[in-house]
């Protein structure tokens, strides 16, 4: 089996990387991403491509199995930037896809694709994926869906997997997490868990976490495996405010949704952090799911808690752990932080 995994140089584009390398059934990978890495896991042919622009055909050509991850979280200050890529990029690998006469097409969807829904039970893969209108990411998270709904009843030849993970860490991912969300003006000391005194009781502060690994072993099975359709990954148990303080040795102090909210607005209009407060709104209304379907249809089975994947997070932000390739080197976001500072907090890639 060829395999082409577009995006393929993050936090889980590398785990992919590495679970498709595994698998003797798979010959070759191709690995495409704006910059190709240092990094040479085996079996792998990496090539540079900007889904925005470039022309995918070539790359894609000859694969029986394509894997969709790129995406751009940032600029928040932009979304018609994020949107160009996120959306429309995608919506141009699904066709280059189609016409390059894949037999499979596996798409990274999200919780975050997810409407809104109460947090006291857990949704299938039939919740209705809406997003949440106030933030890019579910925005376009969701719209892809609907694009996936039109592909499958216009290429019904092709087999399509849609996998919607939870929030999803490892350690050497620790660093682009920080870039991405927390931003350059977070002193390495404060990120130690012990030096982190309070965690927000927050109502609704409920999410689901599961380690990047688990997810490249899921689109390892989607990709190996005769299923379609969508499937809900995540690792137990839910991560809710006591467990947080738990896992830090911290204190809980209650905080509303509103003032949560208020705080990173603040933060991001005072360009102190990239994460745009959209993102507040939509972890508070994101569902918790239910994985049945991913460990009774896809055989899927996390080897990680999700406690195990957040001190990984945790560990990783202490030791400034990182990848050698681009978006994961602690080295992108230049000495001192000063190549994030320029680029200007949330403003660009």
């Amino acid at each position: 089996m060829r395999v082409a995994v577009v995006g393929a140089t993050g936090n889980v584009g590398t785990s992919v990387m590495s679970a498709l390398a595994a698998d003797p059934d798979i010959t070759s990978i191709v690995g495409l991403a704006r910059r190709p890495p240092d990094w040479r896991p085996p079996k792998t042919t990496w090539r540079a491509a900007d889904i925005t622009t470039d022309d995918l055909a070539p790359h894609l050509e000859g694969a029986d199995a394509v894997i969709h991850l790129a995406w751009l979280f940032q600029p928040t200050r932009d979304p018609l930037t994020t949107w160009r890529n996120n959306v429309l990029g995608g919506i141009r690998v699904f066709e280059t896809a189609a016409r390059s006469g894949v037999s499979t097409l596996v798409h990274a969807s999200s919780v975050g694709a997810y409407s809104s829904a109460r947090k006291d039970r857990a949704v299938t893969e039939d919740w209705p994926t809406h997003g949440w209108p106030g933030a890019a990411y579910g925005r376009e998270k969701a719209y892809l869906e609907r694009v996936l709904d039109m592909f499958e009843r216009d290429h019904p030849q092709i087999r399509v997997v849609r996998l919607r993970p939870g929030f999803t860490f490892k350690r050497e991912a620790a660093v682009e997490q920080r870039r991405l969300f927390a931003g350059p003006f977070v002193p390495r000391r404060l990120l130690r868990p012990s030096l982190i005194p309070l965690v927000p009781d927050t109502p609704g502060l409920r999410f689901q976490v599961v380690h990047s690994a688990d997810v490249g072993e899921a689109y390892r099975l989607a990709v190996t495996r005769p299923v379609s359709g969508a499937f809900n990954i995540a690792a137990g148990p839910v991560i809710e405010p006591s467990v947080l303080a738990e896992l830090l040795g911290a204190r809980l102090v209650p905080v509303s949704g509103w003032t949560l909210r208020s705080a990173v607005a603040a933060a991001w209009h005072l360009r102190l952090v990239p994460a745009s407060p959209g993102l507040v709104d939509l972890v508070l209304r994101m569902p918790i799911m239910d994985t049945g379907r991913a460990r009774a249809e896809l055989g899927w089975q996390p080897r990680h808690t999700a406690l195990e994947a957040m001190s990984e997070l945790f560990s990783g932000l202490r030791d400034a752990e990182g990848m050698d390739t681009p978006p994961l080197s602690p080295r992108t976001g230049g000495p001192g932080r000063l190549g994030e500072l320029a680029g200007g907090v949330g403003a660009r890639p």
